[in-house]
C-alpha cells in the first residue's frame, strides 16, 4: 500500500477506502492506547452525566419552588430519550457512520449541558436533560467503532473498558456530584458535564478514525416511530410508578400499549425492505439469551443505587441504617466503581481463556454473591462497602463479556445497531429495578417521628431479588452456544 498517510501523532494510516482490516492493521500500540482513552473519557462523561442529578434531587423542589414530581422528569426525560436514541443512533451509525454519529451524541451532550447551565425554569431545563438524553448512544457506538478500527488482539480490552463505564459513571458521580452541590450551585453540575462534552467531542474528532463499513441505505421513519413509541409508553409508567401507582389506569393503560406497539413494530419490521432492526439477527439465540441476562444485570447494577445510598442514609433508629450523609453514601460507593474499572482488563483475560459465555457465568455469580453478603451481614457499614466492592467485580467481568458475546455474533456492518440495542436492554432492567425496588421498599416502612423509611425485611426482599435475578443470568450464559458469526 503505497497511499498511507501520517497524522500529528506520528501514527501511520491506510488511504481512505481502506477496510476495517487494514486500519486495524495500521493502528500502531501507543495510537490504539490513546484512542481508547478517547473514547473511554466520552464514555465516563455521558455515564457520569445520568447520575449526576441524583445526590441534589431532594433540593431541587425548594430551588426550582415546584413539586418532587415535577423535578422527576429531570430524570424521566433523559431515560426516556435516551431509550430511544441509543438503537436509532446505532443503526444511522452502521449505516451512515459509527465516529459520525458519535460526534452527534456528545454533541447533544454539550447542547442539553449548555441549556442546563443558563436556566433555572422546570420546562429549559425538561428540555436539557431530554437532549442530554441522546448522548446515551456514545457509549455502544464507542464499542462499535473500537471494535473494527483497534487491532483484534487488543478489541477485548477495549470493549470491557468502554462497557465498564456504564457502571463507573454512575458510581463516580454520586460522590463527585454531592461534593460540588455542597460548595456551589447545582448548576455548576452541568457546567462539568459541558466542559467535559467539548473536550470529548474535539479528542473522537481529532484522534478516532471512522470506521469505513457502512451498510448505507434508506431510514425506517415508520419503524424508528414505533419503536420510539413502544419504548416511551413502557418506559414511561415504570418511571412514574412511585407517583401514579401500579394500579392506576396511566400506568396499565400505558403497558397494554407497549405491547401493542411491539406487536406492530415487529410487524413492519417484517415488511419493510432496508427496516430499522433486522428481526433474523435479533432471535438469534446467542443475541437473545445475551439481552435477557443485561436486562438482569440492568436491574442488579440499579438496585445498588437505590438499595446502597438510602440505606446508610437511614437513622441508626432503624435497626440497620448509619444516618451517614450524603456525601458518605456516596463515597461508600466507590469502591465499586472503581472495581468495575480495575477488573475490566482481568474481565479480557478470562473471556479469552475460559469464553465470553463462561466468563458472563462468573460475573453473574459473583454478583449473587455480593447481594447474598448485603442479606447477611448488616451490623457495619463496612459490610455494605464490601458488598459494594464485590458487586463492582461482577458487574465489571459480565459487562466486558455482553458486547463481546454482542460481537460474536453479529456481522460487522450491524454492529452499531447490535451493541445499541445490548445497551437498551441494560436500561431497562435499570428502569425494572427503579420501578419493582422503589414498590417494595415503600410497601413496607418505619414511622420515626413524622418520616417514613423502608425497613430492613423491604431491603432484604430487594436484595434477594437481585441474587435470583443473577443466578438466572448466569444459567442463561452458561446455554450461549460458542459458533460466532463471521464477516
Amino acid at each position: 500500500m503505497t497511499d498511507q498517510q501520517t497524522d500529528a501523532h506520528g501514527a501511520v494510516h491506510p488511504p481512505a477506502g481502506a477496510t476495517d482490516a487494514e486500519i486495524a492493521a495500521h493502528t500502531s500500540p501507543s495510537r490504539a492506547r490513546l484512542e481508547l482513552m478517547v473514547v473511554g473519557f466520552a464514555a465516563l462523561s455521558v455515564s457520569l452525566t445520568q447520575a449526576m442529578l441524583i445526590p441534589v434531587l431532594s433540593t431541587l423542589p425548594a430551588t426550582l419552588d415546584t413539586s418532587v414530581g415535577n423535578v422527576e422528569w429531570l430524570l424521566t426525560s433523559t431515560l426516556l430519550v435516551g431509550a430511544v436514541a441509543v438503537p436509532l443512533f446505532g443503526r444511522l451509525g452502521d449505516m451512515f457512520g459509527k465516529r459520525r454519529m458519535m460526534l452527534v451524541a456528545i454533541a447533544a451532550l454539550v447542547i442539553g449541558s449548555l441549556i442546563t447551565c443558563f436556566t433555572s425554569n422546570l420546562e429549559l431545563l425538561i428540555v436539557g436533560r431530554a437532549i442530554q438524553g441522546a448522548s446515551m448512544a456514545t457509549i455502544p457506538l464507542g464499542i462499535s467503532l473500537l471494535s473494527t478500527t483497534l487491532p483484534r488482539e487488543r478489541v477485548g480490552s477495549a470493549i470491557a473498558v468502554i462497557s465498564a463505564m456504564l457502571g463507573v459513571g454512575g458510581a463516580l458521580a454520586l460522590p463527585f456530584a454531592s461534593l460540588i452541590a455542597e460548595h456551589a450551585d447545582f448548576h455548576a453540575l452541568f457546567w462539568v458535564t459541558a466542559v467535559g462534552g467539548v473536550i470529548a467531542f474535539v479528542s473522537v474528532l481529532v484522534v478516532v478514525p471512522e470506521s469505513p463499513n457502512r451498510s448505507g441505505g434508506r431510514v425506517d421513519l415508520i419503524g424508528a416511530f414505533l419503536l420510539s413509541a413502544t419504548l416511551v409508553s413502557l418506559l414511561l409508567p415504570l418511571a412514574q410508578t412511585a407517583t401514579w401507582g401500579w394500579g392506576s389506569a396511566r400506568v396499565i393503560g400505558l403497558l397494554v400499549l407497549s405491547l401493542v406497539l411491539l406487536v406492530l413494530f415487529g410487524w413492519s419490521q417484517t415488511r419493510i425492505r432496508q427496516p430499522l432492526v433486522d428481526l433474523v439477527a435479533l432471535r438469534r439465540r446467542p443475541i437473545v439469551l445475551t439481552n435477557v441476562a443485561s436486562i438482569l444485570f440492568g436491574f442488579a447494577l440499579f438496585a445498588s443505587m437505590i438499595g446502597t445510598a438510602g440505606y446508610v442514609q437511614a437513622p441508626e433508629a432503624t435497626g440497620y441504617g448509619f444516618g451517614a450523609s450524603i456525601l458518605t453514601s456516596g463515597l461508600v460507593m466507590l469502591p465499586s466503581g472503581l472495581m468495575m474499572l480495575f477488573f475490566a482488563p482481568v474481565a479480557a483475560r478470562l473471556i479469552r481463556l475460559r469464553g465470553a459465555p463462561q466468563t458472563l457465568a462468573i460475573g453473574a455469580l459473583v454478583v449473587g454473591f455480593s447481594w447474598i453478603v448485603r442479606i447477611v451481614f448488616t451490623d457495619s457499614i463496612w459490610w455494605v462497602v464490601l458488598g459494594g466492592v464485590v458487586l463492582g467485580i461482577g458487574i465489571g467481568v459480565g459487562y466486558a463479556a455482553m458486547p463481546t458475546l454482542i460481537n460474536e455474533h453479529t456481522p460487522p456492518h450491524e454492529l452499531a445497531a447490535a451493541n445499541g440495542l445490548n445497551t437498551l436492554a441494560r436500561s431497562i432492567g435499570t428502569s425494572l429495578a427503579s420501578a419493582v425496588g422503589g414498590s417494595i421498599l415503600a410497601a413496607a416502612t418505619i414511622d420515626l417521628g413524622g418520616f417514613e423509611v423502608p425497613t430492613l425485611t423491604s431491603y432484604r426482599v430487594l436484595f434477594g431479588m437481585c441474587v435470583a435475578a443473577a443466578f438466572i443470568a448466569a444459567a442463561l450464559a452458561l446455554t450461549i452456544p460458542k459458533d460466532r458469526v463471521e464477516a
